[in-house]
């Protein structure tokens, strides 16, 4: 069912970056900036079919004809996407997106593609009144107001709040919304979010399948599948690290568990600690055994091939205590 909100054919805008991808949650097409302007054509559970459309740099594009499209992006770590040619960047457009042509300038290629978004994530400007708040959503001082104690309440249009910098959305705080400042990095601050959502209990509520349990070489295989998704799992700690300029799945600096996954020949696994939890693990002695809960930030790390989650929650085994 179409969103109730939404007409086929609305002009919308991105509230902030966001990932744009071929079906809802499946392979990841591009990143798109907080503005970028996009049109509604469907929607369903939570997410809009949309298109979008920008020039790029001819030389990263290859001539293609698969699924009734022109081009290809052959650039191995993607090209960006302009709102002109040498405009303001809209995007960055994965390796192996395919295109569909409009125009040609020199140098430039106009294109398009058809693809999905976070319905949470997008603002539709059907007035000009509704045009004004899309505008004032790509304002960064609109995201936060200052507020005493390490708190922060979110501007008129409310937040989106990611699972990290650059993943998929958890959740919208609504205008006015306090939220706990843990850290910041740059334009990023982490949050932490309070609150009750209706979860009736069921027979199969309080537990996963053994099917079901998530293990971190499933991760692997399919490293966008299972972004966000809590996971506990019982690890072996090797060290507590932090993260240098090269590792971009982290910020620079930041402090996470090295550990193993199913003993001494099992999986790498990465912890990302937050800063405020770092003296609960530094007691941790090398070759002990822990329970993690949390966060999936990505099922693959881009230096190493890794899993790496967010820390929630840590048990220590009774035995290491």
């Amino acid at each position: 069912m179409f969103p109730a909100l939404l007409q086929a054919q609305d002009v919308a805008r991105v509230r902030a970056e966001e990932n744009f991808r071929r079906d809802p949650n499946g392979e990841l097409l591009a990143v798109l900036g907080a503005g970028t302007e996009l049109t509604v054509l469907s929607g369903a559970d939570g997410w809009l079919e949309v298109v979008v459309d920008g020039w790029v740099w001819a030389r990263s594009l290859q001539v293609d004809d698969r699924e009734g499209l022109d081009l290809v992006v052959s650039e191995a770590e993607g090209e960006n996407l302009r709102d002109a040619p040498s405009g303001d960047i809209l995007g960055r457009i994965e390796e192996g997106t395919l295109l569909e042509e409009i125009e040609r300038e020199p140098g430039w290629i106009h294109v398009r593609r058809h693809g999905w978004i976070w319905e949470a994530s997008v603002l539709v400007a059907e007035s000009e009144t509704n045009a004004a708040e899309v505008e004032s959503a790509e304002q960064p001082e609109a995201a936060a107001a200052s507020r005493p104690g390490g708190f922060a309440a979110t501007g008129a249009d409310g937040a989106t709040i990611l699972a990290a910098p650059d993943g998929d959305t958890l959740a919208v705080a609504v205008a006015g919304s306090e939220l706990e400042l843990l850290a910041r990095e740059g334009n990023w601050v982490r949050v932490r979010v309070e609150g009750w959502f209706w979860m009736p209990e069921t027979d199969s509520a309080d537990t996963e399948s053994e099917g079901d349990v998530v293990t971190p070489a499933a991760l692997v295989e399919d490293p966008s599948a299972h972004r966000g998704r809590v996971v506990a799992w019982s690890l072996q700690f090797i060290s507590l690290e932090e993260a240098e300029r090269v590792r971009t799945d982290f910020f620079e600096g930041e402090p996470f568990l090295l550990c193993r996954f199913g003993g001494n020949d099992g999986v790498f696994v990465y912890v990302a600690v937050p800063p405020e939890r770092v003296a609960e693990v530094e007691g941790l002695v090398p070759l002990e055994r822990i329970t993690v809960t949390g966060r999936v930030r990505t099922g693959a790390s881009a230096l190493t091939g890794t899993p790496i989650v967010d820390l929630l929650a840590m048990e220590r085994a009774r035995d290491a205590r």
